[in-house]
C-alpha cells in the first residue's frame, strides 16, 4: 500500500497542474483572440491603403 504522505503529495501536485492548465488555457484563448483582432486590423489597413492608392489625386 502507498504511503499516505506520498498519495497526498501526488494529489497536491495534480491539483497544481490542473490549476496551471486552466490558467494556460485562458492565456492561450486571450492570445488567439488578440491575434485574430490584429489579423482583422491588418486586413482593414491593407484595404484602406489600396483605396487611398487608387484614388485620383
Amino acid at each position: 500500500m502507498l504511503e499516505p504522505e506520498l498519495v497526498e503529495r501526488i494529489t497536491a501536485r495534480r491539483a497544481e497542474l490542473d490549476e496551471l492548465e486552466e490558467q494556460l488555457a485562458k492565456q492561450l484563448a486571450g492570445v488567439r483572440a488578440e491575434r485574430d483582432e490584429l489579423t482583422f486590423a491588418e486586413r482593414v489597413l491593407e484595404r484602406v491603403s489600396e483605396q487611398i492608392a487608387s484614388e485620383p489625386t
